[in-house]
């Protein structure tokens, strides 16, 4: 941990990540809320033995950092959970949480105390792991039919900004009209759509609720204004602009692991 006021609070809820040559490497930081009343609340649940659950980091809403347990130990965060195809995302996740009383008890938007100290520590942990861009996620993109959470007040922006995670840029007018000259204009393609959102990683099962809970998971990160889970135009489009790039996220990371082999 460089440059980082942060506290230790051991939870015992935690174990190991596995034995080698089984060890799968950790290349995913996943964002929550707490969902709790208060940061207290959170802390002791969190660090409860009869809890089971924990995270590696809590940050509060004054920008007070904790430290849960240690990153090379598996934290209970994730759940059940899936990524581009991939569950068990404990084993190969770093998990933060964000104090914020959730939709149940009065959500509320992140103060910037606490969105700063959310940027520094992912930068942080960013620096320490080869966590691509596309595989820095909030929980609900994991398990988007159980939670909500960072939510639709989340500054993913924000984030983005500062280095942790994606944002795609505004498309250009020339790349609009490329894709097929329909863009923004009523045309919605569900098959093209539902298969960005696949792409781009959301587990995507047959039926129609499935895929409604997995689109309102991507629109509160990528569209906050509307999570009503409902393909539209607008939707159908940023869809298609997250895809971009995440692809282009991918070939930049497949890229450089081609450069440390050569």
């Amino acid at each position: 941990m460089t440059g980082l006021d942060i506290r230790d609070r051991p939870s015992p809820n935690h174990d190991s990540r596995g034995e080698p040559p089984n060890v799968r490497p950790i290349n995913m930081l996943v964002l929550h809320y707490t969902g709790m009343q208060s940061a207290a609340a959170a802390l002791g649940r969190l660090c409860d033995p009869a809890a089971r659950v924990s995270s590696h980091y809590v940050v509060e809403e004054d920008g007070t950092l904790w430290r849960l347990v240690p990153e090379l130990r598996r934290a209970f965060h994730a759940g059940v959970s899936c990524w581009q195809g991939e569950q068990d995302l404990n084993w190969v996740s770093i998990g933060v949480e964000i104090v914020n009383p959730g939709h149940e008890w009065g959500y509320r938007p992140f103060p910037d105390a606490q969105m700063a100290a959310v940027e520094r520590l992912c930068r942080d942990i960013l620096g320490r792991h080869r966590i691509p861009p596309h595989r820095v996620v909030g929980h609900s993109d994991i398990a988007p039919d159980r939670k909500a959470d960072p939510g639709e007040l989340f500054d993913w922006r924000r984030l983005a900004a500062a280095g942790v995670g994606l944002w795609p840029p505004p498309p250009h007018p020339d790349d609009a009209a490329a894709a097929g000259r329909g863009r923004g204009v009523g045309i919605v393609r569900r098959t093209a759509a539902l298969s960005d959102l696949a792409r781009i990683g959301y587990c995507v099962s047959a039926g129609a609720a499935t895929e409604q809970v997995a689109l309102a998971a991507f629109q509160r990160r990528y569209r906050p204004e509307r999570w009503d889970g409902l393909l539209d135009v607008e939707t159908s489009d940023r869809l298609r602009d997250v895809r971009m790039a995440v692809e282009v996220a991918q070939a930049a990371e497949a890229q450089r692991r081609l450069n440390r082999f050569n």
